[in-house]
C-alpha cells in the first residue's frame, strides 16, 4: 500500500496514531531517565528514613501478659532508620510483680527499639518503691535484668537515712546494690536525722 492510496480521512488518522505513539514513548523514556534519577538519590540521602511526629505517646512492653514497662510522652518523633522514638515530658513506670516499682519524670527521653533502650535525659528524676529517690542529668534503663545507670550530677537519697552525690551511680536490677563512682560525697544520718 502506498501513502496515495490513502483517502485523506485515513492520513489524517494514521498522523494522529502516530503522534500519540511518539508522544507516549517520549513520555515513558523521559519518565525513567527522571524517576532513575530520583530513585538514586533517594537511595543515598538513605531513602529508607521515615520519620513520624506523635502527640500523646504511650509506649509499653509486656511478656506473657506481664507488663515490664510503660512510657507516656507530651508528643514525640520516631526515626525509622535508627529505630529510636525522641521524646518530650517523659513519665515512666517500670514493674516488678506486677507493682510499679520505679517511676520516672524526665524533661526528654529516647527509646531505641533495637536493643530495648530507655535513655531519660535533662531533669530526670527518679522514684523506686523502697523510698530511694535520684536525680541525675541522664539515665540510661537496658531492660529489667540489668542495671540502672545515671550520670551528671546524681544525686541519690533514702528517706532522712542517707544522701549521696556522684558524676555516675549504678543500681543494680533488684535495686539492692548500689554502686556510687566518680566525684562523691555521701551522708549517713541516725534514724532520728539529727546526727551523723
Amino acid at each position: 500500500m502506498k501513502w496515495q492510496s490513502f483517502s485523506g480521512k485515513q492520513k489524517a488518522y494514521i498522523i494522529s496514531i502516530s503522534l500519540v505513539i511518539v508522544i507516549l514513548l517520549w513520555s515513558f523514556f523521559s519518565a525513567k531517565i527522571l524517576t532513575s534519577q530520583l530513585n538514586r538519590k533517594e537511595l543515598a540521602e538513605g531513602g529508607d528514613n521515615k520519620q513520624a511526629v506523635v502527640e500523646g505517646v504511650i509506649l509499653t512492653e509486656t511478656k506473657n501478659q506481664v507488663k515490664y514497662w510503660e512510657l507516656y510522652a507530651e508528643n514525640g518523633t520516631y526515626n525509622s532508620k535508627d529505630d529510636v522514638a525522641s521524646l518530650n515530658d517523659v513519665n515512666a513506670n517500670f514493674y516488678k510483680d506486677n507493682q510499679v516499682s520505679m517511676s520516672i519524670q524526665s524533661s526528654q527521653g529516647a527509646y531505641d527499639s533495637r536493643n530495648g533502650t530507655i535513655t531519660l535525659f535533662d531533669d530526670t528524676y527518679v522514684v523506686i518503691k523502697d523510698g530511694l529517690t535520684l536525680s541525675a542529668d541522664k539515665l540510661v534503663w537496658s531492660g529489667s535484668n540489668k542495671p540502672i545507670f545515671a550520670y551528671g550530677h546524681v544525686i541519690i537519697t533514702k528517706g532522712a537515712e542517707f544522701m549521696a552525690s556522684a558524676d555516675e551511680i549504678e543500681i543494680s536490677a533488684e535495686y539492692d546494690n548500689i554502686k556510687i563512682k566518680g566525684n562523691t560525697t555521701s551522708k549517713v544520718f541516725n534514724r532520728s536525722g539529727n546526727g551523723k
